[in-house]
């Protein structure tokens, strides 16, 4: 389905319909979103997929993209969730999780999703290990050092002493460039 004129079409109309109404989606998900709708269409009323598109309708799905979108906003706004808690610019840690990309890239040959499982696998850790001062199943699991954070990030600023430079986005992309890589959009 996902190769036929018809989804192309309606995958650009409705993104073109969100950006009338100021709504930015990715890609992805219109085109995940669209192919449930015409399967859908097309099973609960019998038909072939591609009789199927004659009931698509672009307008109608970007407003329901957009309202959906909204109640998520709602929603996660008013029980304060969605937003994830961010360290300070300066953290040692985020720092060291920065500077790592460019050289996974440049080890993995550009494998973008080995890059990324990395990042959240540090990350991921970073936070455990932030948080196991609270953590009552982490207690006695970092031996006779205990849980101290502090000394954990005397130990990360002395391996990669200039931190704050890894914040400045030129900065990191001419490290991404240097192994001969580049982030452009298509």
């Amino acid at each position: 389905m996902r190769n036929t004129k018809a989804f192309k079409e309606a995958v650009a109309e409705t993104l073109a319909e969100l950006a009338r109404r100021g709504v930015t989606l990715a890609p992805s998900t219109v085109e995940d979103t669209i192919e449930k709708i015409v399967t859908t269409v097309a099973e609960r009323l019998g038909i072939q997929v591609r009789s199927a598109w004659r009931y698509f309708d672009a307008k109608a799905t970007a407003d329901r993209l957009a309202q959906s979108l909204d109640s998520y906003k709602e929603s996660s706004s008013e029980k304060e969730v969605g937003q994830a808690p961010m360290p300070p610019l300066d953290n040692p840690e985020l720092a060291l999780v920065l500077a790592g990309v460019p050289d996974a890239l440049a080890q993995t040959g550009g494998d973008l999703y080995a890059v990324i499982v990395n990042v959240a696998v540090n990350a991921w850790m970073a936070g455990h290990i932030h948080g196991e001062d609270g953590c009552p199943g982490c207690n006695g699991s970092r031996g006779p050092a205990g849980h101290d954070w502090q000394a954990r990030m005397r130990t990360i600023t002395e391996m990669q002493p200039d931190i704050t430079k890894w914040f400045d986005s030129e900065v990191w992309t001419r490290a991404v460039n240097d192994v001969g890589y580049t982030v452009t959009r298509r």
